[in-house]
């Protein structure tokens, strides 16, 4: 089971410090409150109208672990953007040693995941819940995008990979996909468990994403490539 990030842990700053070292050696760049601040109310101010809800496109852990509260869930599709592991994980999912891939959203295609609506009142306190874990690190950058639901068309947040920053890992060979995903773990979890309760959710919800399932594939006849090794073959 990947592990879970929960709500009383971010508003803590409880991943800001897990990765306090991190930042030390040089892993990463952690952002500040008031960067977030400025992050957080310059999206609101481009897309959201003060007393209404507003809603998140959530496409990998956000889906499964949400950590914030919402009121609605719809499945929806954005274009412009795809799904891909394309994220360097030295800390949460990985290490410097044996680093390992996360989710984000690149440029191109479509994607499909889930719609999550929160309550005009809770706007303010349920943002500061997301940019705490989402924006915690230089990595993402938020963006609007117009989501296509069952029940229309709606605007929401989400969450794509920033391409200027080094953590960005680019388009990979599959197969170096699934190895790093294989073997990487960390802190948070290994990548294996975060890869496999997202194909399972996607799946939960009515949406095969068959690169996802191509991938997981992988890494199973990986791990079971392994097993002999681990048990001492001789």
């Amino acid at each position: 089971m990947a592990s879970l990030i929960d709500r009383d842990f971010l508003r803590g700053g409880g991943l800001s410090q897990a990765l306090a070292q991190a930042e030390r050696d040089g892993l990463l760049r952690l952002t500040s409150a008031p960067e977030r601040q400025v992050s957080r109310d310059r999206m609101l101010a481009l897309g959201w109208n003060p007393g209404t809800d507003l809603w998140i496109f959530a496409y990998g852990s956000l889906m499964w672990n949400p950590a914030f509260h919402f009121v609605e869930s719809r499945t929806a599709t954005i274009h412009g953007f795809h799904r891909r592991f394309c994220l360097h994980s030295q800390v949460g999912r990985g290490t410097s040693e044996v680093p390992g891939l996360m989710l984000g959203l690149d440029r191109g295609g479509s994607c499909r995941g889930i719609a999550l609506r929160i309550a005009a009142a809770q706007v303010h306190e349920e943002l500061d819940i997301i940019w705490s874990r989402e924006m915690v690190a230089a990595a993402y950058r938020p963006v609007w995008v117009r989501a296509r639901t069952q029940a229309g068309t709606l605007a929401a947040i989400t969450f794509a990979i920033d391409e200027s920053l080094p953590t960005y890992a680019g388009r990979l060979p599959l197969d170096e996909v699934a190895r790093r995903i294989a073997r990487a773990s960390g802190p948070l979890g290994r990548c294996a468990d975060y890869l496999a309760e997202t194909v399972a959710h996607l799946e939960a919800c009515g949406i095969h994403d068959r690169a996802l399932a191509q991938i997981l594939r992988r890494v199973h006849a990986l791990a079971c490539r392994s097993e002999p090794d681990r048990a001492g073959r001789p």
